[in-house]
C-alpha cells in the first residue's frame, strides 16, 4: 500500500509540473533525432564472479556508439538486481526512478501500475511510428507485439519479447554414478525413485571420505519451477486448454489438477533423506546449492534445460571435471510420464520477458528505436555471439561456436540476453546455420550431451492456447505476495512428516486461495465462459 501511495503522489507531482510524458523530443528529421536524446535503459545485474560491469562493458559501449550514430540517441543503463528484479522494479515505479526502458517477467506487476496511470500506452506509439520499428516488428511480428493488447479498450502496457527457444526445464543425473554403480539410465518415476535410494546407499562407494556429504536429489525453495516436470507428471493428459487456463495464471502451474500427488513425492524423498535437507533455507540468489553440484556431492536435479553447460570456464560441468575427475558429467533423463504415458512438458509460448515504458518516459519515440536497433539482425548476431577468435570461432560446417572468454569480453548472460531484451534464444536468422550452432554454443561441453539435453526438454511438449481477454483486475498487485505464499508452503508442505503432509498443503492452499488466488480463477472463468 506505502508503495502504491508513493507512486500516485509521485505522478500526481509530476503531472502538476507538467514533467510527464512532456513533448520535450527533439525534432527527427531524415531518421535521426536534430539534437542528441537521452534515454534510460534497464540492464539485469546478475553479481557473476569475473564478469563485468553490465553498465559499461564492449557489449553496451556497442549499443551505445550504434544508437548515438544512427539516431543520436544517448544511452544510459540502470542496473536492476536480477534475482530480485520484481521487487526493485516495483521501488523504481513507486518513487518515479524507473528507467525509460523497462524489462520484467511479471506482467501482473505492470498491469498493477498501469492501472494506476503508471505506464504509456504503447499502442498509439507503434501505430504511429510503425514505419520506422521495420526491424521489431520483422523479429517479434504482431503476435508478440500485441499479444497483451487490451480487446476492448486496445491499449497495449508491454510489448512481448520472443522466445526463441521454448526449452525450458530438464532432469539431470550423474552419469559417472549410473556407470559406477552399473545402473541403466531411469526412465520411469519409480526407477528415478530407485536410482535415488541407491546413492544414498552407496555414498561411501561415491563419494569416499565425502560420504557425508551425500546429496542424491537437490532442490531449492523455489519447488515449482526446480520440480516442474515431476509435478506436472501427475496432471491428467485429458485436461482441457480452458481448464488449464483459468488455473494457470500461477507460472509454476501450482493449480493444476493433480499438482499435490507430484508435491507428495517430494515429501516422501525428503523423509526418506533423498533430498537435501537445507533446500529451504537459501533464498534467491544464493549460491550454496551450486557450490554442492560443483564440489560433486549430488546426483540428480532439475533446472533450466541448460543449466549445467552455462558460463563456460565456470559452469557446473567445467567445475565438476576440475573438482572430481574428467569422466564426471551430468546428462539430461526423462523419467516421469503422464496418466498416458507422455514425457509432457508444459511449454510457454513464443513470449519470453516484458518490455515497458513508465509514464516518466517522456522519449518514447527514441526509446522505441532502442527497441529497433537492439532487434536488427546485425545487433542480435553480434551481442549473441561477439567477436570471432574472441568469444565464438567458426567452424569448417560454417557453424558458429562459442568459447569461454574473460572479462572484458565476457558475456555476463548466455547469448547477452540482458542485452537482447526483445529475444531469448539464438537468433542468427539463418535457420539451417542457427540449427548448427546452437548445440556448440556452450564452451567446453559436449555437444551431443546439449543436443539430447534439448530434444528431452521438449518431447512431449504442449503449450496452452492463448486467451485474450484484457486485464484481469484480480490479478493486480498481488502477484509477489502470491508467489511468496505459494514457495513457502510448497516449503513447509515437504519439511513436514508424512502424517502431516495434506494438512499442511491444504492449509496453505487455502491461504493461497483466499488471499486473491480464488478471485483471480473466478474472473478468469466468467471471461472465458468455463464451467467445469
Amino acid at each position: 500500500m506505502k508503495r502504491i501511495l508513493s507512486l500516485l503522489l509521485v505522478l500526481s507531482m509530476l503531472l502538476s509540473l507538467g514533467l510527464v510524458n512532456a513533448s520535450a523530443e527533439a525534432q527527427f528529421v531524415d531518421g535521426k533525432f536534430t539534437e542528441p536524446v537521452t534515454i534510460t535503459v534497464e540492464i539485469y545485474n546478475r553479481s557473476n564472479d569475473g564478469g563485468t560491469d553490465p553498465t559499461n562493458n564492449k557489449f553496451t559501449d556497442y549499443i551505445k556508439k550504434g544508437m548515438l550514430d544512427k539516431y543520436n540517441v544517448v544511452v544510459e543503463y540502470v542496473s536492476v538486481p536480477r534475482w530480485t528484479e520484481v521487487d526493485e522494479i516495483n521501488n523504481l515505479l513507486a518513487s518515479g526512478d524507473a528507467p525509460d526502458v523497462c524489462v520484467t517477467y511479471s506482467y501482473p506487476t505492470i498491469q498493477t501500475y498501469a492501472s494506476m496511470g503508471g505506464v504509456l500506452d504503447l499502442a498509439p506509439y507503434l501505430t504511429e511510428h510503425k514505419d520506422k520499428l521495420t526491424n521489431l516488428f520483422n523479429l517479434l511480428g504482431d503476435y508478440n507485439i500485441y499479444y497483451d493488447q487490451d480487446p476492448t479498450t486496445g491499449e497495449l502496457w508491454a510489448i512481448e519479447a520472443l522466445l526463441a527457444e521454448r526449452a525450458r526445464i530438464n532432469l539431470f543425473v550423474r552419469e559417472d554414478w549410473l556407470a559406477k554403480l552399473n545402473l541403466a539410465v531411469p526412465t520411469t518415476l519409480q526407477e528415478f525413485e530407485d536410482m535415488l535410494v541407491a546413492f544414498q546407499n552407496n555414498a561411501e562407494l561415491l563419494l569416499g571420505e565425502d560420504a557425508d556429504r551425500m546429496i542424491p536429489y537437490t532442490t531449492s525453495y523455489d519447488i515449482g519451477w526446480r520440480n516442474d516436470h515431476l509435478l506436472t507428471s501427475f496432471v491428467p493428459d485429458a485436461a482441457t486448454d480452458d481448464e488449464l487456463y483459468v488455473n494457470g495464471f500461477d507460472d509454476r502451474h501450482l493449480l493444476y489438477p493433480g499438482y499435490k500427488e507430484g508435491v507428495r513425492v517430494l515429501n516422501k524423498w525428503y523423509n526418506m533423506g533423498l533430498i537435501w535437507k537445507d533446500f529451504a533455507l537459501y533464498g534467491s540468489g544464493d549460491t550454496t546449492e551450486d557450490s554442492y553440484i560443483k564440489a560433486g556431492f549430488v546426483g540428480a536435479f532439475m533446472h533450466n534445460w541448460d543449466y549445467p553447460y552455462r558460463n563456460g570456464e565456470e559452469s557446473i560441468i567445467a567445475n565438476l571435471k576440475r573438482n572430481v575427475s574428467e569422466d564426471a558429467n551430468y546428462i539430461a533423463i526423462e523419467c516421469f510420464q503422464n496418466d498416458a504415458g507422455v514425457y509432457r512438458k508444459f511449454l510457454a509460448d513464443s513470449v519470453d520477458r516484458k518490455v515497458f515504458f513508465p509514464y516518466t518516459n517522456d522519449q518514447p519515440l527514441a526509446s522505441l528505436l532502442y527497441l529497433d536497433f537492439i532487434s536488427s539482425p546485425e545487433t542480435v548476431v553480434y551481442l549473441q555471439t561477439g567477436d570471432e577468435g574472441v568469444n565464438h570461432v567458426v567452424t569448417e560446417n560454417g557453424a558458429i561456436q562459442t568459447v569461454a572468454a574473460t572479462a572484458p569480453d565476457i558475456m555476463n548472460s548466455g547469448m547477452n540476453i540482458d542485452y537482447t531484451i526483445t529475444i531469448n534464444g539464438l537468433q542468427l536468422f539463418d535457420a539451417e546455420l542457427t540449427g548448427k550452432s546452437k548445440a556448440l554454443n556452450y564452451a567446453g561441453i559436449d555437444a551431443d550431451d546439449v543436443v539430447q539435453a534439448l530434444a528431452a526438454s521438449t518431447n512431449g511438449g504442449r503449450t496452452v492456447a492463448h486467451y485474450n481477454v484484457g486485464a484481469i483486475t484480480a490479478e493486480e498487485g498481488i502477484g509477489t505476495s502470491l508467489s511468496e505464499k505459494r514457495d513457502a508452503f510448497l516449503c513447509r508442505a515437504i519439511v513436514a512428516s508424512v502424517a502431516d503432509f495434506d494438512k499442511i498443503y491444504d492449509e496453505g492452499m487455502a491461504d493461497y486461495l483466499a488471499s486473491g488466488g480464488q478471485d483471480i480463477i473466478d474472473e478468469r472463468a466468467e471471461k472465458i465462459g468455463y464451467t467445469k
